[in-house]
């Protein structure tokens, strides 16, 4: 009995995906429940299971194509005796693994064992690039034949699809060259294209959507981290023997920017066509960024929770966004949101709206500066602070007020704590 792979659904505001890459070939075993192939949505991965014991019959949709949801993937011959094959690795790193050159990666399943131990032998000895390995594994090319032009000789990706231009070899997933493009370049040769992830296209998208459509203005203002320092440096071993989590900034952020929203509820709002829809529940998005882009998990009714609550929760999208198992329902919504380029180093910057949102805070990094204190002058662990604002809904007086009871509240942080 054939039964049919279908594309799952995959949350109300998700109608289509991309075919990221199968586990198995036509012909392989399967079990119930087992990981088939990979789909790629705007936000997260998910992977397709087995509906039933059995061989891979069809393919019907191979990686690259994008499918809407319902849509047929394949089939399995229930029942059927396949192939037992080598499960390719589900690991989020396999697709760009971190390896040396004293580090030999573990050879994927391919049709050409022959050419894969080679290509092996061969990474070990230059330490090629991730995307020179699959390629070399999918189209069974030796990269010991090729001369490399990378730094100290190593292969690029783009010696590989020269290679594989000259021999008329294209890989088994995508065409070699796009016309018009790669092939007059004059530097292709050292140069890597690859296609644009789901994500990185749909941010892409999104936040020149936004950039299109709001009146953007951001606002800027500095606070004084002394207090929040030193709060945290006082308790910050008792808070984690008690809360098992460590006590950072962010959940210090989340609280003083929840009260600032409770007394400017614009900011706090959105524009729905000719209404403003004021939101009596405080959802924060935390910007976090991993090797796939940027994604913005969601603090579901933040203002109810602690503060180990919050730092709980932010802890948990961290790890789980950077393993690539965020569920999609955890990256919907959101009232207001919150990015840390500090954490990269940035001194200031003015962050993009997250839409339909209007307002987004940008946190920065802390740098000790001179600042005048009476008569005197000190030296003080500063952060400036930017405020991203929606002009046709948010004014400046109510954004600049928003920055200010902000930086009150991380100014003296018992006080807001203690709701006072």
């Amino acid at each position: 009995m054939s039964i049919e792979i279908k594309v799952p659904a995959m949350g109300e505001s998700v109608t289509e995906a991309t075919v990221a890459r199968w586990f198995k070939k036509e012909g392989d075993a399967v079990a119930r429940d087992e990981p088939l192939l990979e789909l790629e949505t705007d936000k997260v991965t998910v992977e397709v299971p087995s509906p039933a014991d059995g061989a891979i019959e069809t393919i019907a949709a191979k990686a690259g194509v994008t499918v809407e949801v319902g849509s047929i993937l394949g089939a399995i011959a229930e029942g059927k005796a396949g192939k037992a094959t080598p499960v390719m690795s589900r690991n989020p790193d396999a697709v760009a693994p971190k390896t040396s050159v004293a580090e030999v990666p573990k050879p994927v399943a391919t049709a050409a064992p022959t050419a894969a131990k080679l290509a092996a032998a061969a990474h070990a000895a230059i330490g090629t690039a991730p995307s020179v390995r699959r390629i070399s594994e999918e189209t069974g090319l030796d990269p010991s034949r090729i001369a490399g032009t990378g730094k100290d000789g190593r292969i690029t990706k783009g010696d590989v699809l020269a290679a594989l231009q000259a021999s008329a070899q294209p890989t088994a997933s995508r065409p070699v060259l796009a016309a018009g493009s790669s092939a007059q370049r004059p530097n292709a040769a050292r140069e890597e294209r690859i296609t644009m992830s789901r994500l990185r296209k749909t941010v892409a998208l999104r936040l020149k959507e936004s950039q299109n459509t709001a009146a953007q203005l951001t606002t800027f203002n500095e606070v004084d981290m002394s207090h929040v320092m030193a709060l945290r440096s006082q308790y910050k071993e008792t808070f984690e023997k008690k809360h098992g989590v460590r006590l950072g900034f962010m959940g210090f952020f989340v609280k003083a920017c929840i009260a600032a929203l409770k007394e400017l509820p614009n900011v706090n709002a959105e524009i729905e066509g000719d209404d403003i829809v004021y939101k009596n529940y405080y959802d924060v998005g935390v910007a976090v960024s991993t090797d796939r882009g940027l994604v913005v998990p969601v603090v579901r009714d933040a203002d109810m929770l602690s503060l180990a609550g919050i730092e709980a929760a932010i802890t948990d999208f961290g790890h789980r966004a950077r393993d690539n198992k965020l569920k999609l329902e955890e990256l919907q919504g959101g009232t207001f949101s919150i990015t840390n380029g500090g954490v990269f180093g940035s001194l200031m910057s003015t962050p993009i709206l997250n839409a339909p949102q209007s307002g987004i805070l940008g946190m920065h990094k802390i740098q000790s500066r001179p600042m005048a204190e009476g008569d005197k002058v000190v030296i003080k662990p500063m952060m400036y602070l930017a405020l991203s604002y929606d002009h046709r809904l948010v004014d400046g007086r109510d954004a600049v007020t928003f920055l200010v009871r902000v930086k009150e509240n991380l100014e003296d942080p018992q006080r807001m704590l203690l709701e006072i």
